[in-house]
């Protein structure tokens, strides 16, 4: 779930607040889930097979990343059996940072349909939730089992708790990350996989950043790009990177000034059907 600038700064003020008001109570806050970084794991296991759901993507995603959730939904016991097998093989550090990334990205990605089938028929996949950021949004809801923890965990926390900490600096993740959202990034025809995982990732961010529905990199000292880039601003700034040479990095074309004043695009939530 993308955090808007204003949410942002008011989730923080509000998570310290309650932080140092009610700090016994610190599992129990909603807010204050989000505080606890998540990290389940499960010893002896190995990298699971993503073929499955593989298989699913090229069969229901064309090439414009859209998805025919009609056709989906008649078929949705393989995806279902699919993250079965997701739950109930948690990633360790046996295995290679990789396998563990793309096992995340593809969980929050087909965790993510499987919540619009469920709700499926929906013009937008906020519509399956409350309007309440890191409170009641389809995103906060309690869906997902991970192992054999009783607890319950949402998209929120796969997001947000997980892949964005662990995987901290690899700004990459929001080019694949799929919130089923005409203005996310296009759900990719294929699983994730740990050997070819950089590739993908790459792939990825060359589409997204040259894409003009996405991103529009004229005029070079004010370029209009996706609000992602808005959403998590921190997370393109770590180390001596910045926006301008991630946007550089990637276009096919325009490149920008070093200190851009973008314009963020207006971020379409309709859902990424086929028409």
């Amino acid at each position: 779930m993308p955090f808007t600038p204003h949410s942002q700064f008011s989730c923080r003020l509000v998570v310290l607040a309650l932080a140092l008001l009610a700090w016994p109570l610190m599992g129990s806050c909603q807010y204050l889930r989000y505080v606890k970084d998540l990290n389940p794991t499960m010893p002896g296991t190995k990298p699971i097979d993503h073929a499955p759901y593989d298989a699913l993507l090229k069969k229901y995603v064309d090439e414009q990343g859209m998805v025919n959730y009609r056709a989906f939904r008649a078929d949705s016991s393989k995806l279902n059996a699919y993250l079965t097998t997701v739950s109930n093989t948690l990633p360790n550090e046996q295995w290679s940072k990789n396998d563990q990334l793309a096992y995340w990205l593809n969980a929050y990605n087909a965790f993510t349909i499987q919540r619009v089938l469920r709700g499926y028929p929906v013009k937008s996949i906020r519509q399956l939730g409350g309007d309440k950021t890191l409170v009641n949004t389809v995103w906060d809801q309690r869906f997902i089992r991970l192992g054999n923890d009783k607890e319950k965990y949402c998209l929120n926390d796969l997001e947000q708790r997980l892949i964005r900490r662990k995987f901290d600096g690899e700004y990459r993740v929001h080019f694949a990350l799929v919130c089923a959202a005409v203005s996310c990034p296009k759900l990719r025809r294929e699983a994730y996989v740990g050997s070819r995982l950089n590739q993908q990732l790459e792939d990825q961010s060359r589409g997204f950043i040259n894409d003009p529905s996405k991103n529009k990199l004229t005029p070079a000292n004010a370029p209009q790009v996706s609000e992602i880039f808005n959403f998590y601003p921190g997370d393109f700034k770590k180390g001596d990177n910045t926006l301008a040479k991630t946007l550089n990095k990637y276009s096919a074309g325009q490149k920008v000034d070093p200190e851009i004043k973008p314009k963020f695009m207006p971020y379409n939530w309709a859902l990424n059907e086929q028409k």
